[in-house]
C-alpha cells in the first residue's frame, strides 16, 4: 500500500521574507515602546520626595535608583583611577561662566578679606588666608570639565592639592570621616561629597585658572576643582569646609539632582 507524497513548502520570496522581517521589527519597537511609556508614566504619576530634606524633588523610585548606583560607583572607585588630562595648549583661552549661583554680588566681593574657614570641633575655626594656600605645594591639571547640561570644555586650573591641605593643617582625624561640605560665603551655593572622591589625587582648592590668580566671576580667591564630579560640585568661592559621617546639605541634591554627581 502506497503513501501519498506530502506536499513541498514553497519557498518565501525575497520580497516576503523581508515583510516577515520588517512586521517582527515593528512588532518589537512597538512593545518595547508600549513598554517604554507605560514605565515612563509609572515614574511620572509615583510620589516625589517630601522637601526640606538633603535630597528631594526627584521621583521616589528614581532617588532610589541614583542611590544605588552611587553605591556601585563607590564600591569600583579608586585613587588609581585617573582622570584624563591634556596639554597646556589644549586649553581654553575663554573659559565658560556657568552660573553665579552663591557669588552673585561678585562685584562687590573684596578678595583681600576673605580667609577660609574650617570647622572644627568644639566650635573651633580654622582660618586660612589665600597667601598662606600659596605657599603650600602647587599643582595644576588640564582636564575637561563636564557639565550635567551636556556641555565640556578642556581648562587649566592650579591650587593646592586637598590631600595636601588636609595634611598642611593635621586635619587627618577629620579625614577619616565620610563626608565634606563646603559653602560660599554667603551660604547661597553648598555642596556636599563623599570623602574619597574628596581625597583623590585630581582633586584641588584651585586658586589660578590659566596661570593667572581667578577672576571673580570664575569663584575668586579659591574655589574647587574636582575632576571626578560633575561641574554641580565643583563649588565657587569656598567660604567655609566641614566634616561629617552624614551628608551634608547640597543645593542641586535638593533641587532632584542626583547627590553624587560622580563621572
Amino acid at each position: 500500500m502506497s503513501t501519498p507524497n506530502k506536499k513541498t513548502k514553497k519557498p518565501l520570496t525575497i520580497e516576503q521574507k523581508i515583510n516577515r522581517r520588517n512586521f517582527i521589527s515593528f512588532a518589537s519597537f512597538a512593545i518595547l515602546a508600549g513598554g517604554a511609556y507605560e514605565g515612563w508614566r509609572w515614574l511620572y504619576k509615583s510620589p516625589k520626595e517630601a522637601a526640606g530634606g538633603i535630597t528631594a524633588g526627584a521621583r521616589k523610585p528614581l532617588r532610589k535608583a541614583l542611590n544605588k548606583t552611587e553605591l556601585l560607583f563607590r564600591r569600583v572607585f579608586s585613587d588609581n583611577h585617573l582622570v584624563k588630562t591634556y596639554p597646556k595648549s589644549m586649553a581654553a583661552k575663554h573659559v565658560r561662566v556657568n552660573s553665579d549661583i552663591g557669588i552673585e554680588a561678585a562685584k562687590k566681593f573684596d578678595p583681600a578679606t576673605w580667609k577660609l574657614q574650617v570647622k572644627k570641633k568644639g566650635g573651633e575655626v580654622l582660618q586660612v588666608s589665600l597667601q598662606e594656600l600659596m605657599a603650600l605645594p602647587k599643582t595644576e591639571i588640564i582636564y575637561d570639565f563636564k557639565c550635567v547640561e551636556g556641555w565640556d570644555q578642556i581648562s587649566h586650573w592650579a591650587g593646592v592639592k586637598f590631600s595636601d591641605f588636609i595634611k598642611q593643617y593635621q586635619l587627618d582625624d577629620y579625614a577619616k570621616m565620610e563626608y565634606v561640605g563646603m559653602e560660599t560665603p554667603d551660604n547661597g551655593y553648598y555642596v556636599g561629597l563623599d570623602m574619597p572622591s574628596a581625597m583623590h589625587p585630581q582633586t584641588l582648592l584651585a586658586y589660578e585658572m590659566n596661570d593667572k590668580l581667578l577672576p571673580l566671576e570664575h569663584g575668586a580667591p579659591l574655589r574647587l576643582i574636582i575632576p571626578v564630579k560633575y561641574g554641580i560640585k565643583n563649588l565657587k568661592r569656598i567660604g567655609t569646609i566641614t566634616f561629617s559621617n552624614t551628608r551634608p546639605r547640597d543645593y542641586w541634591a535638593e533641587e532632584g539632582y542626583d547627590y553624587y554627581s560622580g563621572l
